[in-house]
């Protein structure tokens, strides 16, 4: 992939998973709301937010550029688990998170002219218990208001609180940054 692409996220774990793919890239915030249908299948709802995060930020751009856009959502139980508004919602979901198993889905949409490619990955993560003074900590420490499920793997929480996982962990980060790198050469 010689071509520069246009990352259509604020996140910093995005970009450094793409820095660390090497992979030339320049950042394009995207304003597209985060919400979709009320009824979309939950497997459909990130490709949904990616895609409107990349159809905002290609409106900037000329057609031939190629917009890389993602969104990653927790799934527990069946029901989508956003990110906390505040302290008491973050220590609420990491409750209910602690000793279960829940899936990490995230959306990726690649946009050019009129070429798509869009896929989701999913990965299983299955958390230890923990108590409510290790999610409290957790949660005054990292302040992860910003993190879908109200964590990151790649924190103490992750390197404490999580017991294993099945499929990509850096799908968990918020990107499927290998799956990319293998879709990005077909464009």
């Amino acid at each position: 992939m010689k071509e520069r692409i246009v990352l259509a996220s604020g996140s910093p774990r995005r970009r450094q998973l793409l820095e660390w793919a090497e992979v030339d890239f320049e950042v394009i915030v995207s304003d597209a709301p985060e919400t979709y249908p009320s009824g979309l299948p939950v497997g459909l709802v990130p490709i949904h937010v990616a895609r409107n995060k990349a159809l905002a930020v290609k409106k900037q751009l000329s057609p031939d550029r190629i917009v890389l856009a993602a969104d990653t959502v927790v799934v527990l139980d069946g029901d989508i688990i956003g990110k906390p508004v505040d302290r008491e919602d973050a220590i609420g979901i990491l409750s209910r998170l602690a000793g279960h198993q829940h899936e990490v889905v995230t959306g990726v949409v690649l946009s050019q002219g009129q070429k798509e490619i869009a896929f989701a990955e999913s990965t299983e993560v299955y958390f230890h218990e923990l108590t409510r003074e290790q999610i409290e900590n957790y949660v005054d420490k990292y302040r992860p208001y910003d993190k879908a499920g109200a964590y990151a793997i790649q924190e103490w929480i992750g390197v404490v609180g999580i017991r294993g996982i099945e499929g990509d962990f850096y799908n968990v980060m918020g990107l499927p940054v290998s799956r990319v790198v293998q879709e990005l050469e077909k464009m």
